[in-house]
């Protein structure tokens, strides 16, 4: 597929283009990694939730993680996002660049995992710190060797997930390893890159607590971890998987108390890590 042979998208604003979901795999990771299109699933505009501010955030497409309690299963596959090109992408943002640097915000690209194609995630970041706005990305960190150094150093804050501490654990949960996740952790502390760790608590499966205190005592040891965020697991992706005709192992698992969730944050913060309420 030779992407000069696409047309022109300007003028159509986010909705960029369907794709033709006759794209073999392939075709569409050979395409993502030219860096100039790839494929977004949706936006959101004006999220609180996503980095410091109010946000733009893009979700990419593709995953290489399988959480058995992933709430967005239809952005695993490139091929389930929008064919976008990374000029069409930052023209949507600039609209919005000049209220998010006066409310303090910026641009997050979340998922899918943002580094399955990392090329053209990097461009829309390049992108967004011309135009003076702060950018965050939201990453599993397993495809962290992706990134260059100085790719590192183009992203103002990184969103950390780390699913588990406990190897067994979070190949449970995840189907892959966690050391490459680690590994990227480390990096980034050498690095001096800001992070906002990520952890999310779901009943009989992350909820251990020699699991818990293991990402706390490996977090306060790193020195670049801002704040630590919980978050409590919840069904709410339930129906995508009956959608889509998959198997969804968590029916008959609970949402965490309140109270249990906030144990859990006093656990973090009993290692000297900021975790809000």
């Amino acid at each position: 597929m030779n992407p000069a042979e696409k047309p022109s998208l300007k003028g159509s604003r986010f909705e960029l283009r369907t794709i033709d979901n006759t794209m073999d795999d392939a075709d569409a990771d050979r395409l993502a990694q030219e860096g100039r299109w790839g494929f977004l699933h949706s936006e959101e505009t004006g999220s609180a939730v996503d980095g410091p501010g109010m946000r733009v955030v893009f979700w990419t497409t593709g995953c290489e993680f399988r959480c058995l309690y992933c709430h967005n299963p239809d952005t695993w596959k490139l091929k389930h996002g929008q064919l976008s090109c990374v000029d069409d992408v930052l023209d949507e943002l600039k609209k919005y660049k000049d209220y998010l640097r006066f409310a303090g915000g910026g641009l997050t690209i979340s998922g899918g995992e943002p580094l399955v194609q990392a090329p053209f995630v990097m461009n829309i970041i390049r992108g967004a710190n011309e135009m003076g706005v702060h950018t965050a990305l939201d990453t599993n960190g397993y495809l962290g060797e992706r990134l260059s150094d100085a790719d590192l150093d183009e992203i103002d804050l990184f969103l950390l997930d780390i699913k588990s501490w406990d190897p067994a654990t979070h190949l449970r949960v995840t189907a892959k390893q966690v050391e490459p996740v680690l590994n990227f952790a480390r990096r980034l502390a050498a690095r001096k890159r800001p992070v906002w760790l990520r952890f999310v608590l779901v009943p009989g499966y992350t909820d251990a607590p020699d699991n818990i205190k293991g990402i706390a005592a490996f977090a306060a040891t790193l020195g670049n971890i801002e704040r630590v965020d919980v978050l409590p697991f919840h069904q709410l992706g339930k129906f995508k998987w009956e959608q889509m005709g998959m198997k969804y192992e968590l029916g008959d698992t609970p949402t965490p108390t309140p109270e249990a969730t906030e144990a859990v944050k006093a656990m973090f913060r009993s290692y000297g890590l900021n975790c809000p309420s």
